[in-house]
């Protein structure tokens, strides 16, 4: 006879506890443990473990190293684009600073050498800086920074460190204005250094000198130096002037065409001197000397 509605006791319904089930896993594994750490025997598992989820790894680390690989990419790329920004800053200033300092050397070298000219010409002169060219577009003139205040007068010379430039044409308080040498209406009396042959320098244009009014036989070759000859009374003699670049003979006509080449540098010198007026005389060589003794008609010296 059974009977009905019987149900089984409550223990084996509901099974172990929880607290005798994490017992148990914990000895379970705490042996597990030891059993490994003693006779390895779960070495071989663990390889075969790791080789089967190798692929999982690497799938769930690739997006994670995607990531670090692309902010480093971007984070070296904006520090690369700094510093090259940073190196052509300092590429640049280092440039204007080398120019700054060729400009300066430059600019001592040529004083140094109009310093040497100074006292190669022996006469008073005033150093005087260009300003500017002036708005003529049909002359070659330029404006110095030296005037009447400075003692500067209508008609003086002005040479750089090689040679002559021009002349003072007009003078103002405070600035001067020279007319170069290659203007068209500029002309100065000049000699051929090899043969002395005395002839006259007129601007050409184009930067250029032209020797006129020559003879087509004059012994005049190209290479000539040619220098001032001193008879103006304005240009200093055995100044340097241009050097004969070119020879042009017509016989039909009985002259020659020389075209001479400017040995200053007429239209970019940036400093001149202005050669005055007061020349050094030359020294009397009897100057010095005791004057002659009184003698009589016969060659004896007076008694006084």
């Amino acid at each position: 006879m059974s009977v009905v509605g019987h149900q089984p006791p409550p223990f084996f319904k509901r099974g172990l506890p929880a607290s005798a089930r994490l017992t148990l896993y914990l000895v379970l594994s705490i042996g597990l443990l030891v059993a490994d750490l003693r006779f390895r025997y779960l070495e071989t598992v663990r390889h075969g473990v790791t080789v089967l989820t190798y692929p999982l790894q690497i799938a769930a680390s690739t997006p994670a190293e995607w990531a670090n690989r692309t902010y480093d990419y971007f984070s070296s790329l904006s520090s690369l684009q700094s510093e090259i920004k940073s190196l052509r800053a300092r590429a640049l200033d280092d440039a204007k600073r080398l120019l700054r300092q060729q400009s300066l050397e430059n600019e001592n070298h040529q004083l140094r050498e109009l310093l040497a000219m100074r006292e190669r010409v022996g006469a008073r002169s005033i150093a005087a800086e260009v300003l500017y060219t002036a708005r003529d577009p049909f002359a070659r003139r330029v404006i110095i920074d030296r005037g009447e205040r400075d003692g500067i007068e209508r008609g003086l010379a002005t040479i750089d460190n090689a040679g002559v430039v021009g002349q003072v044409t007009r003078v103002f308080p405070l600035q001067a204005e020279v007319t170069l040498l290659t203007d068209k209406d500029q002309a100065i009396p000049v000699k051929v250094v090899r043969t002395g042959q005395r002839a006259v320098m007129f601007g050409a244009g184009g930067g250029m000198l032209e020797l006129r009014y020559l003879a087509a036989n004059a012994d005049v070759e190209p290479g000539d130096v040619v220098v001032t000859s001193g008879l103006d009374g304005i240009y200093l003699p055995d100044l340097p002037v241009a050097k004969v670049v070119k020879v042009n003979r017509d016989d039909a006509r009985g002259f020659a065409r020389f075209v001479c080449q400017p040995v200053a540098g007429i239209e970019r010198s940036g400093a001149v001197l202005v050669i005055g007026r007061n020349v050094k005389p030359l020294e009397d060589p009897t100057a010095n000397d005791p004057a002659p003794a009184a003698t009589t008609p016969g060659g004896r010296p007076k008694r006084k």
